[in-house]
């Protein structure tokens, strides 16, 4: 007949839904009533899902869904934005006291290395030569002339340095300031070592070893006590570099006002840097005198070394004032 099937022709076997028994082989079985993918498109009406069949295995129905909502982030509220805020200042403002922190301790310790290396070249005039100068004056008047000059000096450096710092350039500040503190602590080193000529308490030692007791004067702002060993090791130790960088940042903080524009600031150094000069020869000077050795008791003295030449980054107007 012309419906049947040839006898050595094999059956197609049809693949219906998942879940859903298959046709048998013979033609007994169940046949698949659902819609057969004929190429065109489905109404939708045929496409319901089916309940899994029983024997259908977990694996092949994929995993539980869930009746839980996803969490959702909310949009940020104002106190979740304004905490944001807060962290980022914080965290800016704590690098920028690191960072001023490191920049701090580097100009502090560029400021003590040189007043280090420059302080066997600063020239001093011992009691001859001072003496010579000054024919017919005692120990309080060439003492009065030495702390004029000297605060004249330390004015017209300050002045200089504040006028330099009319058009403030914030990246340039802290170099003109570790100038005006270098060039400041040089004539005030001067002035020390010439003080001690003056009432006859040269520290003992070479060059190098008067210019750390100078530098330890300088820093604790009180005279040399030669009969003491202990102020000339503790000068000579790593104890003098401590106090050293003490007492350069408190000239830092105190010369700030030198750096404001419009010569305002120098018009500040002028009258700051004379001040601070005169109130730390009056302290010299009040230990010295309660030290002080008459000139005609004084034994014979060599005369002072030689110091080197001064570095030429040295400026014209300090070298000047260190050479007189």
């Amino acid at each position: 007949m012309a419906g049947d099937r040839p006898a050595d022709r094999p059956a197609k076997r049809r693949f219906g839904r998942k879940g859903r028994p298959g046709p048998h082989p013979g033609g007994t079985g169940p046949q698949d009533t659902g819609p057969q993918d004929t190429g065109t498109p489905s109404d939708g009406r045929g496409d319901a899902p089916h309940p899994p069949h029983p024997d259908a295995r977990d694996d092949e129905r994929g995993r539980p869904a869930s009746l839980e909502a996803a969490p959702q982030a909310g949009p940020p509220t104002r106190a979740r934005r304004l905490d944001a805020v807060r962290q980022g200042v914080r965290r800016s403002g704590e690098a920028a006291v690191r960072r001023s922190g490191e920049a701090a301790k580097a100009t502090l310790g560029f400021v003590a290395d040189r007043l280090i290396e420059y302080a066997p070249r600063i020239p001093v005039r011992d009691l001859t030569t001072l003496r010579a100068q000054f024919p017919g004056l005692g120990p309080e008047q060439i003492a009065d002339r030495l702390v004029a000059g000297a605060a004249n000096g330390t004015s017209t450096v300050g002045a200089g340095v504040g006028a330099a710092a009319m058009m403030p350039v914030p990246p340039a500040l802290p170099a003109e300031l570790a100038t005006e503190i270098i060039g400041v602590a040089a004539i005030e080193l001067k002035l020390i070592a010439e003080l001690h000529e003056v009432y006859g308490r040269r520290p003992p030692g070479n060059l190098t070893e008067r210019s750390a007791a100078y530098l330890g004067s300088w820093s604790q702002e009180r005279g040399i006590d030669v009969s003491d060993p202990s102020t000339i090791n503790a000068a000579l130790g790593g104890r003098m570099k401590r106090e050293l960088r003490q007492q350069i940042m408190k000239r830092m903080v105190r010369n700030l006002p030198n750096l404001m524009p419009f010569m305002i600031g120098a018009a500040v150094g002028a009258v700051m840097n004379r001040r601070d000069t005169r109130k730390l020869a009056e302290r010299i000077r009040k230990d010295l005198r309660a030290r002080q050795v008459p000139w005609d008791a004084l034994p014979p003295q060599p005369r002072l070394e030689q110091p080197g030449e001064l570095p030429h980054t040295i400026p014209a107007e300090l070298r000047r004032e260190l050479d007189r």
